[in-house]
């Protein structure tokens, strides 16, 4: 244990991060490799691979994102804009050059191979695009003579572009519902709001009509005709499960889910630890969200709070998607349930998330004014 009579930048840490946030993260990563161990082996052992093939790859995994989380979490406000800024340039770089080069994995162009590794340059873009955004708003606000808010929307639209390009419909909605709620808090006008609502509707419906798996995924969806084996397994999958799960390595309906380490490990866990425990895996993303946006509703900086709501806002907007695929109340996605399935892009980028929320949710002298000052005003107590 760190005294708190010590001091240091491990000490200082230490004492000013907000431990609950850090605990839930460790705990769904946590979570996440014990899920591998009951979804992975059948996969594995269907592609030829040692049947603990993806569990030992999620542990490797691990220990770079629990770094990058760490080592991110001592970045001031200043120093996070600035590596928001880098990485989203990197990020946009390389998602421009996957689609000429890049990986084409069923049909869609979002990987880039880097010194042997795979990397999808998509999502270590969302959590550099909130935080840049954020930034542009809150100049905006600051200084309206600053156009940080048309800025945010041309940034808006090339970020969209590039991912209907590869396609990738899943992450284009994500990042437009974050980047919506954010425009929402920095005042944006019921004007814009219809303008964009319009053209986030019309951009759907010209991906139904040019996109045809977009089109199979919806129709599916509606009529429950087609190959819906994958969806249809995975509700079988939890039906199974009940409310306690038939235990640990007993379930036998994972077993032919396709991507049941990935896209459907929620299933998976509902098979073999029930409805109860998926809800508690569920509340736990929850505490997360809500946690951010208290830290974003008490916060007096514009640029912290936007940021903060916005990043979780990211992660519990993508946990919302998985899991009502998983409950066939959405249609497929191919996205990811953050710190759960596997991959290695994901997590790392998850906790990079992670680390900014951390690092702009610190304890710092100036906020710890500010929160004295809110209280005084709140009760009634005179300034000293």
């Amino acid at each position: 244990m760190v005294s708190r009579a010590e001091r240091g930048p491990v000490a200082d840490w230490f004492w000013t991060i907000d431990r609950l946030f850090l605990v839930l993260f460790l705990l769904l990563m946590g979570v996440g490799l014990m899920l591998s161990f009951a979804a992975s082996p059948a996969v594995a052992e269907r592609l030829g691979l040692d049947s603990f093939h993806f569990v030992k790859r999620q542990a490797v995994f691990m220990i770079p994102a629990i770094g990058v989380m760490i080592g991110l979490s001592f970045l001031t406000p200043r120093q996070v804009r600035r590596a928001a800024v880098l990485m989203l340039a990197a990020s946009l770089l390389l998602m421009l050059i996957a689609l000429f080069f890049g990986i084409e994995v069923k049909g869609a162009r979002r990987w880039v191979t880097i010194a042997g590794l795979s990397i999808q340059p998509s999502e270590f873009m969302k959590p550099a695009f909130v935080v840049v955004c954020a930034w542009l708003f809150a100049e905006h606000a600051r200084q309206p003579e600053i156009p940080g808010n048309l800025f945010a929307i041309i940034l808006f639209g090339v970020v969209a572009a590039l991912l209907m390009a590869q396609p990738d419909l899943g992450q284009t909605i994500l990042t437009s519902v974050v980047w919506g709620a954010m425009f929402f808090m920095a005042g944006m006008p019921w004007l814009w709001i219809t303008l964009l609502g319009g053209l986030g509707a019309s951009g759907i419906a010209v991906a139904y009509v040019t996109l045809p798996h977009v089109a199979g995924r919806i129709d599916r969806f509606w009529t429950g005709e087609g190959d819906t084996f994958q969806v249809d397994t995975a509700r079988e999958a939890i039906i199974r499960g009940d409310w306690l799960g038939q235990g640990p390595g007993e379930g036998i309906v994972k077993r032919i889910i396709p991507d049941s380490h990935t896209d459907f490990i929620f299933s998976v866990a509902a098979e073999e630890f029930g409805i109860i425990f998926c809800m508690v895996l569920v509340s736990i993303f929850a505490l997360l969200v809500l946690r951010g946006l208290s830290h974003a509703f008490k916060e007096r900086d514009d640029f912290n709070r936007f940021a903060v709501a916005g990043l979780v806002l990211q992660i519990g907007s993508q946990s919302l998607i998985n899991i009502g695929v998983n409950l066939q109340l959405l249609p497929a996605k191919g996205m990811t349930l953050p710190l759960i399935s596997y991959g290695g892009s994901s997590m790392i980028a998850i906790c990079v998330t992670a680390g900014f929320i951390l690092a702009l949710t610190r304890r710092r002298p100036e906020k710890r004014a500010q929160e004295r000052s809110l209280f005084r005003i709140a009760h009634g107590v005179p300034a000293e």
